[in-house]
């Protein structure tokens, strides 16, 4: 269902709903780590530190760094491909699926009672 907002509109839901994440959830996610985390459970696996990379436009690194905290959080999980030992697999957690469903709800009725 397409939404009309205005870009002041969307900044404003944008702005509440990023700041009630960092008021109630003290994981505190970057934009990157974000990002990241919504490719990995809104496109479908396999997913892979190479395929991130090349999707986000960074380097491995980059995206290794985002997932060690991600992981340490407990919203992703690794584990070595075992057909290509070189490829690392990156795995969905059910607090992550969590994390996200919450951050849906809150999207949802943030733009019912965000002033329009």
């Amino acid at each position: 269902m397409p939404v009309d907002l205005t870009p002041s509109q969307a900044l404003g839901l944008w702005h509440a709903v990023t700041l009630q994440q960092v008021q109630e959830d003290g994981r505190d996610l970057t934009l990157r780590q974000l990002a990241i985390l919504l490719e990995i459970y809104l496109v479908p696996p396999p997913h892979t530190v190479r395929g991130l990379a090349a999707k986000l436009g960074v380097t491995k690194p980059v995206i290794t760094r985002a997932l060690d905290t991600m992981g340490e959080l407990g919203l992703v999980t690794r584990v070595r491909d075992e057909r290509d030992r070189r490829n690392v697999i990156i795995k969905r957690t059910v607090d992550g699926a969590l994390y996200l469903e919450r951050l849906g709800d809150l999207i949802i009725a943030k733009g019912r009672t965000q002033p329009l």
